[in-house]
């Protein structure tokens, strides 16, 4: 199995686990992607996706309507998405994926955490290199060999396709999405969920003590409401 299998064992959406956390952020997606493409799902891949992550999270279909609705709005501001890097404690990597109506107020309470937490806000460029960007699909496993799978999807950009308790999982660089995402809508294939993470190419193990001062930092980031995804390179 490769990293990405490995990466999700450790990170099992564990900390997708808030489900208001999870609403906001997919309320987020909804807006960027309707103010990007549109609010018909079927003219617009995007959304389409994150209709689907919504149904994955068990988000009432009324609010999702809600949001499509109030993305159409032009009153309605859309959101940025802004990457920050820097290290935490101990010499742990991390990288802050951040959607934001205010780019100012979202730079001083990432740096604030940085400050309280004793890690280091880096610059553009510093930490990024160290993590591949991915995309990943989730599909039913009923009927499906995901060897199979895995060798008629290369030719798509697919890199590892494996198989977890909630289905078959399929991974590939981020660049691959939409082609991957047309070939299984062709294939009549169900998409239970997608997205894209960005997995460390080498971790870092530490101390109990030393994780606990890590993990300090992260649930800081985690709890502002402009922070999408925190990545790090920590073993978990």
């Amino acid at each position: 199995m490769g990293r990405a299998f490995e990466f999700r064992k450790g990170r099992k959406m564990k900390r997708w686990s808030a489900m208001a956390k999870a609403f906001t952020r997919i309320g987020k997606d909804i807006v960027m992607a309707v103010k990007e493409g549109g609010p018909n799902p079927e003219a617009n891949s995007r959304l389409r996706a994150v209709i689907q992550n919504a149904k994955a999270a068990n988000m009432p279909k009324e609010n999702v309507e809600r949001a499509i609705k109030k993305a159409t709005d032009k009153d309605t501001a859309n959101y940025k998405e802004v990457l920050f890097e820097g290290y935490a404690p101990h010499g742990i990597a991390l990288l802050i994926e951040t959607a934001t109506d205010n780019n100012n107020r979202t730079v001083a309470n990432v740096r604030s955490y940085f400050n309280k937490c004793n890690g280091t806000m880096g610059t553009q460029g510093s930490v990024e290199f160290m993590f591949d960007h991915t995309c990943n699909f989730r599909i039913p496993k009923e009927g499906i060999d995901p060897e199979e799978l895995e060798l008629e999807l290369i030719d798509f950009g697919a890199e590892e396709v494996f198989e977890d308790e909630d289905g078959i999982l399929i991974y590939a660089p981020f660049g691959s999405f939409g082609t991957i995402q047309k070939e299984l809508e062709s294939r009549k294939l169900e998409i239970l969920s997608s997205g894209f993470e960005r997995i460390p190419q080498i971790t870092k193990k530490l101390t109990e003590a030393e994780m606990a001062d890590v993990e300090k930092l992260i649930e800081k980031m985690e709890e502002d409401d402009d922070v999408m995804n925190v990545y790090h390179t920590m073993e978990e």
